[in-house]
């Protein structure tokens, strides 16, 4: 097995709770969100985050708004809905339980 599929999988599963949460702190351009990502080394791709943003937006928790840029064409700036908020704190509770059921696996070994 590769480790290195492995591990991008389990970013892959956790990318929409980033997302989230980077847009829970603040309306973002899709540069800022892949920016802050890799920052924090969740290495992802525009292929991959347009799609999930269009999705999240489909489905409510989501809006934009179009915003003049200095250098070159406007910029879609996303930010929470009040749904998308809920949300958020239901994937966060979803994932402080998940972490505890797999740390407590972990430590019985």
């Amino acid at each position: 097995m590769n480790v290195e599929n492995a591990n991008a999988q389990m970013r892959k599963g956790v990318l929409e709770l980033c997302i989230l949460s980077i847009l829970s702190r603040g309306d973002a351009y899709t540069t800022d969100l892949i920016n802050k990502l890799k920052e924090d080394q969740m290495i992802v791709v525009e292929g991959t985050l347009y799609p999930l943003l269009t999705r999240q937006k489909n489905a409510g928790l989501l809006s934009y708004r179009w915003e003049e840029s200095p250098q070159g064409p406007p910029r879609k700036y996303y930010s929470l809905t009040p749904k998308g908020k809920d949300y958020l704190s239901e994937l966060e509770q979803g994932w402080d339980n998940l972490v505890d059921k797999v740390n407590s696996i972990r430590s019985q070994s």
